[in-house]
C-alpha cells in the first residue's frame, strides 16, 4: 500500500489539515507520536516540538497538545504564530573548522568548535545583517561531526530542521572532502602506483561496523589527492575506507555540503549561513 503524501508545511499561525490514512479493513487507527509526525511533516525537529507543546503552542484537533500525545494521520495540527516567530530567530553557522577541535562537547582535552563561534572571528566578508548575540549559543550544536584531525566545513545549528536534513535517517546530502593520501613509501606521485582495482572498492564494496557502505563518487583531484563525496557519515569513515585499501590520509577536508560549499572562509572563523542558501 503506497505512504500517503506529506503535505507541505502551513503558511504563518495557518492550521494544517493532513490527508487521512487509510488502515486496513478492521484493523486500528494508525497513530504515531505528535512530536514525530511534527517532524515528519518539516515543521521543526522532535526536541523543538516537544518544548512548542510544553509552551502550549500546538493544538491538536483544537485541544492544546500534551507531551507523548498519539495522533492519526488526519488529525489536524495548529502551531502558533510564536513557534514561527521563536524559529525564525535560530541561526545557522558555518565554520571552518581547525584540526584539534573536536565537532560536539569537549574530550580528551580538546575544546569544542563552538567555542570559536566569537566576535572576533567572525570572518569580515560574512555579509549577513545578523547581529552577533551570545544566546545564539544556546543550544547551538554539530548537524554532522568531523574529525579533531581534519579541517573544513562544520555546521552549527540552533534549528532542529536543518539538522534533521543534514543527520536524519532519511538524509540523502551529500558531503564532499579533498583527501590527500599517500600509499605505502609513495607520497608523491600516488595516483601512479594505486591500484585501479582499489579505486573501484572505494567507490563501491566496503563494509564498516559490518554494513555494506553505500555507494561513493571518489576520483583523483590531482595525484596526491582524492575527492570523495558521500551520502553518509560514519565516524572516521574516510580514513577507515582508505586504510582497507592500502591508503593512508595524510590531510582531510570537507568542503561541501549540500549546495553550501566552503569558499574561502578562513581557518578558524566562521559566518552565518545566508537567508538565500539551502543545503
Amino acid at each position: 500500500m503506497a505512504e500517503p503524501t506529506s503535505p507541505k508545511p502551513p503558511v504563518s499561525g495557518a492550521a494544517m489539515r493532513i490527508p487521512k490514512a487509510v488502515a486496513a479493513p478492521g484493523a486500528p487507527a494508525l497513530t504515531v507520536r505528535l512530536n514525530k509526525r511534527m517532524a515528519e511533516l518539516g515543521l521543526c525537529s522532535r526536541r523543538e516540538a516537544d518544548d512548542w507543546i510544553s509552551r502550549g503552542w500546538v493544538r491538536v484537533d483544537g485541544q492544546p497538545a500534551v507531551m507523548g500525545q498519539p495522533v492519526a494521520a488526519n488529525a489536524r495540527i495548529d502551531v502558533a504564530r510564536e513557534a514561527e516567530q521563536y524559529q525564525r530567530q535560530q541561526v545557522t553557522i558555518l565554520i571552518n573548522k581547525p584540526v584539534g577541535y573536536v565537532s560536539g562537547q569537549a574530550e580528551d582535552g580538546h575544546e569544542p568548535a563552538v567555542v570559536l563561534v566569537q566576535p572576533q572571528n567572525r570572518w569580515r566578508e560574512c555579509n549577513s545583517r545578523m547581529r552577533w548575540g551570545h544566546e545564539q549559543l544556546r543550544g547551538l550544536a554539530p548537524a554532522g561531526r568531523l574529525d579533531i584531525d581534519s579541517i573544513g566545513l562544520l555546521v552549527l545549528t540552533q534549528d532542529g530542521r536543518v539538522a534533521r536534513q543534514l543527520i536524519g535517517e532519511d538524509s540523502e546530502i551529500e558531503k564532499e572532502y579533498l583527501v590527500r593520501v599517500s600509499y605505502g613509501a609513495e607520497t608523491v606521485n600516488v595516483q601512479a602506483v594505486f591500484p585501479p582495482e582499489k579505486l573501484a572498492l572505494l567507490r563501491h564494496g566496503l563494509s564498516l561496523d559490518g554494513e555494506p557502505l553505500k555507494p561513493a563518487r571518489v576520483e583523483w583531484q590531482n595525484p596526491e589527492q582524492l575527492r570523495f563525496v558521500l551520502k553518509e557519515g560514519k565516524k572516521r569513515q574516510i580514513r577507515r575506507m582508505c586504510e582497507q585499501v592500502g591508503l593512508f590520509v595524510t590531510g582531510l577536508k570537507r568542503v561541501r555540503i549540500g549546495m553550501v560549499n566552503l569558499g574561502h572562509l578562513p581557518v578558524g572563523q566562521w559566518r552565518y549561513l545566508a537567508p538565500h542558501e539551502r543545503f
